[in-house]
């Protein structure tokens, strides 16, 4: 039998919630720590921290920073179709995404938040920063360069496309890469992260115990079509109006601070597009993490919550 969305209640300092926003219900972990509990400043009057986690992943990619930063309220959340959340058999472009996310901003009881994503979660955070930019206050982004510099990268430069395209082609099929993702207990996903993820890592208990999150998760019921669906949109809006139109919306200068962290070792989101995004975020800070892949924030959690502190001081003040 597939697992039950309940298999992502991981109990730890956090806490579940189910949050409603944009018509359907987020599942989302807010963190509960010592410092948390004891500031005596109401959650809605601290500053929002979103994190948005990457392809076939759920909250749980940001464990390390639901425990680790501090001085604001932090949250993670299953996006749109995976996890805990509702998983509607529509919704995976980009304005729905940034509907999405606005609309959890207010549910949440503020108006603005800064928003914090990984690859495909990076992708909402650049596309609520120009659709909705009155909810944004600051972005940070793991492996997740701009979507028109990750573009024209992938469409110009051998590597990068050699890197990025064969997968994302290969999930225009139907049916047959959600068979090949949860078979076998989800060991296609295993083998993905594996690909792109550092040798330390792989090596860990943290890999072991996360790797078998994952899998469980991307088993649950509508789950893996739901994380395909994220990558058949990018491809296929590409050859319609309304992918040409986001595209074109999201050239609009980038008017809040912005962090870009990466893997020096990341095999898949290579240096090009991350150069190209200074076009779009000139005066944003650009980081490389030593001896991370494309899981920066998972592998390299120490130095990664360190740049993302220092980061959410700048914004917030001390």
């Amino acid at each position: 039998m597939p697992p039950d969305p309940s298999v992502v209640r991981i109990d730890g300092p956090w806490r579940h919630l189910d949050v409603h926003a944009n018509g359907i219900r987020f599942h989302v972990v807010e963190a509960d720590h010592q410092e948390s509990r004891n500031a005596p400043i109401p959650l809605t009057q601290r500053p929002l921290v979103i994190l948005l986690h990457g392809f076939g992943s759920f909250w749980w990619s940001w464990r390390h920073q639901l425990r680790g930063l501090t001085g604001a309220r932090v949250v993670a959340v299953d996006l749109r179709g995976y996890g805990g959340s509702d998983k509607p058999p529509r919704g995976y472009d980009g304005w729905t995404l940034a509907g999405d996310t606005a609309g959890l901003v207010r549910a949440l009881g503020h108006k603005t938040a800064t928003l914090v994503g990984h690859a495909d979660g990076g992708l909402v955070c650049w596309a609520t920063t120009v659709l909705h930019p009155r909810a944004v206050r600051a972005i940070a982004l793991v492996s997740s360069p701009h979507p028109n510099a990750l573009r024209a990268s992938a469409l110009t430069r051998r590597d990068q496309g050699l890197a990025l395209l064969p997968w994302m082609l290969r999930y225009q099929v139907p049916m047959w890469p959600e068979r090949a993702l949860t078979r076998r207990g989800g060991a296609e996903l295993e083998r993905l992260v594996r690909s792109r993820a550092s040798a330390k890592w792989l090596a860990s208990e943290d890999f072991s115990e996360t790797i078998a999150h994952m899998r469980r998760a991307v088993q649950i019921p509508s789950a893996a079509h739901s994380a395909l669906e994220y990558q058949r949109w990018a491809v296929r809006s590409q050859f319609r109006g309304e992918g040409r139109r986001f595209m074109r919306s999201t050239r609009r200068p980038i008017n809040v601070p912005v962090l870009h962290l990466r893997g020096d070792a990341d095999p898949y989101v290579l240096t090009d597009p991350v150069y190209r995004t200074q076009h779009y975020a000139p005066h944003g800070r650009y980081v490389s993490i030593d001896g991370a892949g494309h899981f920066a924030h998972e592998e390299a959690p120490v130095a990664v919550n360190a740049q993302l502190q220092r980061f959410l001081t700048q914004v917030y003040g001390a």
